[in-house]
């Protein structure tokens, strides 16, 4: 079996069509159904099974899509860690980021490794939580970010930064009568919110806060960046909620934060690793993301 054969069959278990995978990998479509067939052969197993709707994966299929995708994954850490030694770096932490962690924070904690290791390389992947957490456990990552802590076993969620929860509101919005402002007031707007799937972690904390409440939110939008929620609120479409560091770093005009009034409601970012000792490296960044403050 060889890499072309894992490319091949990832391409179309996505797409579900060969036409379409064909001219992802721009290849004809031909020598790709033949290729999938080699791959069928060699592993003694149907991949792919047609119904009246199309193509779907078989369970056999489904269970060899997740370990083809670890194994180019790896073979992708293995060709980066051959790059990174040859210019001279002298190891590598491999960081998942998940729910738009704040870029301040981020920011930060980057220049404080760059200033007191830069022998490191630091390398970043964005992705959705369960991702993440399929990587932690499978050593394809080396730690986390996120603001969920509901995780599986095998896994240590650690509370590293705490920031203020603000309401952002469009100018000359009525809610900025109040200075600080009372939930019950902002659940009288639609709501723009983080998407549930791709930024589970957020959703999960806002849903806790939200149920607080003795009041049933209008949902005007789900979003998968902060940066499109803050474009929907500008235009009028609804309120969104935020993060003080958030906010701090888009600088924007357009839209205003206003505090929570009563209790102080709090948006935690975790850091993710899996439950073992961790390096001396990891360690070290372990330590320093516990320094950042902004």
């Amino acid at each position: 079996m060889e890499l072309r054969h894992l490319r091949c069959f990832i391409a179309v278990a996505e797409e579900l069509h060969f036409s379409r995978a064909a001219a992802r990998l721009h290849v004809e479509q031909s020598p790709l159904s033949r290729t999938i067939k080699q791959l069928e052969s060699k592993l003694g197993a149907i991949l792919f099974e047609r119904t009246s709707r199309g193509m779907r994966l078989t369970w056999a299929g489904q269970v060899f899509l997740e370990d083809a995708r670890r194994v180019l994954l790896s073979v992708e850490h293995a060709k980066a860690n051959a790059k990174a030694a040859a210019n001279g770096y002298r190891g590598a932490l491999r960081i998942a980021l998940s729910d738009g962690i704040a870029r301040i924070r981020l920011s930060s904690l980057l220049a404080l490794c760059r200033e007191e290791e830069p022998e490191v390389e630091i390398r970043l992947s964005e992705m959705p939580l369960s991702q993440q957490l399929k990587g932690l456990r499978h050593d394809l990552y080396d730690v986390g970010f996120t603001l969920a802590n509901e995780i599986q076993e095998g896994l240590i969620a650690e509370p590293v930064w705490r920031d203020p929860l603000v309401v952002a509101v469009p100018a000359r919005h009525p809610l900025l009568a109040h200075k600080h402002v009372p939930l019950d007031e902002v659940l009288n707007y639609p709501l723009v919110l983080c998407h549930p799937e791709v930024c589970e972690g957020c959703n999960q904390q806002l849903e806790r806060l939200l149920r607080s409440v003795d009041a049933q939110p209008t949902v005007a939008e789900h979003v998968a960046t902060h940066d499109l929620m803050l474009a929907l609120v500008a235009a009028g479409y609804g309120v969104g909620f935020s993060s003080a560091a958030h906010i701090a770093a888009c600088k924007t005009t357009d839209v205003v934060a206003r505090p929570l009034a009563g209790r102080s409601f709090m948006l935690t970012t975790y850091l993710l690793r899996p439950d073992s000792e961790p390096s001396e490296q990891l360690s070290s960044f372990i330590r320093r993301a516990g320094k950042v403050v902004t």
